[in-house]
Parts: C-alpha cells; sequence; structure tokens
C-alpha cells in the first residue's frame, strides 16, 4: 500500500499514519519528523528549514524532495509507505509522479482527514513536545500525568514548540490553504482522492481510516 495522508496541521496525520503502521506493517514517511530531526542536530540542512519552520512557511521543495527521493530507496519502503506531510504544493505532487515513475512505483490512495480551523488551533495551541524524547501530549486531550513531565521518559523536559503558538498556528493554516489545499482537487481529478472526517475521538477516526482503506 503507498499511500498520501493530507490534511492540514494538527488534522491527526501522524496519530493515524502510526495506526495504519501497525495495521500494515509499512512505513510512516514523515518529512516534518526528518525536517525536526535536523533542525535537533543542527546539521546545515537543519539550519536551513528552521527559519522556514519558525515562521509558519513551507521548507524548500529541493530540500524536502531530497529527502523523499532518498528515504524511498530503504528497504523498508519496498512493500509499500505512508507519506505525511507530503506533498505540500502541487510542484511537489508533480515532482512526486516523476520521482515514482523513475522508480516504477505508483500511488494507491490519497486520503484526505478534514478538521474545522478553529478545531485546529485548539489541539495546536495546547500541544506539549518533550525535549528528551519528542513525545507529544496535549494540555486538555491527553495531559501528562505529573505537571511538566514526559509520562514516556520522565524527564521535566516539556515545551510547547514555536510552531505551536498561536500566531504561528493561523500563519501555517493560511499557507496550507492556500498551497496546500489544492492538492484536493489534483487528487480528485486523477480519482485517487476519499475525504476522511477527522473530528470526533481517535477511535473513530481510525474506524473511519480504516473503512477508507478496505475495512
Amino acid at each position: 500500500m503507498r499511500l498520501i495522508l493530507l490534511g492540514g496541521p494538527g488534522a491527526g496525520k501522524g496519530t493515524q499514519a502510526q495506526k495504519i503502521v501497525g495495521r500494515l506493517g509499512i512505513p510512516q514517511i514523515s518529512t516534518g519528523d526528518m525536517l525536526r530531526a535536523a533542525v535537533g542536530n543542527q546539521t546545515e540542512l537543519g539550519k536551513e528549514a528552521k527559519k522556514y519552520m519558525d515562521a509558519g512557511q513551507l521548507v524548500p521543495d529541493a530540500v524536502v524532495i531530497g529527502l523523499i527521493d532518498e528515504r524511498l530507496d530503504l528497504d523498508d519502503a519496498k512493500k509499500g509507505f505512508i507519506l505525511d506531510g507530503f506533498p505540500r504544493t502541487i510542484a511537489q505532487a508533480e515532482a512526486l509522479d516523476e520521482l515514482l515513475n523513475k522508480k516504477s512505483m505508483s500511488l494507491d490512495k490519497v486520503a484526505s482527514i478534514d478538521v474545522p480551523d478553529d478545531d485546529l488551533v485548539e489541539r495546536l495551541c495546547g500541544r506539549l513536545t518533550c525535549r528528551s524524547c519528542g513525545a507529544m501530549m496535549h494540555k486538555l486531550f491527553s495531559p501528562p500525568k505529573v505537571e511538566g513531565v514526559c509520562d514516556k521518559c520522565g524527564k521535566a523536559e516539556l515545551y510547547q514548540r514555536d510552531d505551536d503558538k498561536e500566531v504561528t498556528i493561523r500563519q501555517r493554516l493560511n499557507t496550507y490553504h492556500t498551497q496546500t489545499a489544492p492538492l484536493i482537487d489534483f487528487y480528485k481529478g486523477k480519482g485517487m482522492l476519499t475525504e476522511v472526517s477527522g473530528k470526533g475521538s481517535i477511535e473513530e477516526i481510525t474506524a473511519r481510516v480504516n473503512e477508507m482503506l478496505g475495512g
């Protein structure tokens, strides 16, 4: 299964991708995770990417496409993959088509997880990230058992990322609507798109995603 997950920031793409990983045994390829790792390691790529991420802007195509190209060559992607956070623009989608053709691959499905903007802002403004292990919690929906302490690794290193503050979130949503949302019509035109409601509990959304995948 080769799958793309679309949706605004905070729509639950990462969460649902992990559910699919567990079900199908294929890797989640998240450009966000790869870029954040580069930022954390202070690589040259990371330093460049951080300028755009902190401003709520998209990282340049050349950087992202290069990461995807290398990632798809790894053995664990041979049986399929889930692209989470890529493509983000029509130009990237067209570049992905060319890349997959070069590798004799093709997409099976594209799913769009739909959530209203105000709900996305509420979700992201409450998100907490662990500096030590990268685990995520939420002030309202999944608060840490001990305030300020990560449930996963037990270290008191929870913080709010710069790109999870409301001003930046609104900028990210504006960027999404102008540059990424057109992908919905792009993939509809190819007859590949399925829209999934992202409202409700994680379990309810997972049930809809599983139905989209074929039960």
